[in-house]
């Protein structure tokens, strides 16, 4: 069996990043503490590592997010990683229930958003069409956000 369990973004400054996750979207902190030792240095393979470490997931559950801020080593932003063409993991997506709702709270904390919504052109599987938007974080990590609803035919069903 396998299932998907966390996904982990690299901040440069955790406040911030909470302040963006947690306190904008409304993610629930369900987690913090400081990461070191052998332990941690072997896993990164980086010696003498320590970051801060903090989950935060929906308020119903679903797959975490698990934010870092190094603090020793810190690290420096990829070029290009804001790309959506760049090779690598580079968006992430958050269903939501209101679409133009999570734009409007994005634009109005000032952070870059691509583009109005737009509507996928074709159903997904079981006859679900999906609109999304792509914004960045405070850090430029891609954040796609969307809405699935159930298509309609013709006589409303």
């Amino acid at each position: 069996m396998m299932r998907f369990h966390h996904l982990n973004i690299v901040v440069a400054d955790m406040e911030r990043s909470l302040g963006y996750y947690r306190d904008l979207l409304g993610l629930r902190q369900t987690f913090e503490t400081e990461l070191q030792g052998t332990w941690i240095d072997t896993v990164v393979g980086m010696p003498n590592a320590r970051a801060r470490c903090v989950f935060v997931q929906p308020e119903h559950g679903g797959m975490r997010l698990e934010l870092l801020q190094y603090i020793d080593p810190s690290g420096e932003a990829l070029s290009g990683a804001s790309n959506p063409s760049a090779i690598g993991l580079r968006h992430f997506a958050l269903e939501v229930d209101d679409l133009d709702a999570i734009v409007a709270k994005v634009r109005a904390a000032g952070l870059p958003v691509f583009s109005n919504p737009v509507r996928v052109p074709f159903t997904l599987v079981g006859g679900i069409r999906k609109s999304l938007v792509y914004t960045l974080d405070p850090d430029g990590v891609i954040v796609e956000f969307c809405h699935h609803a159930m298509e309609r035919d013709a006589c409303g069903g």
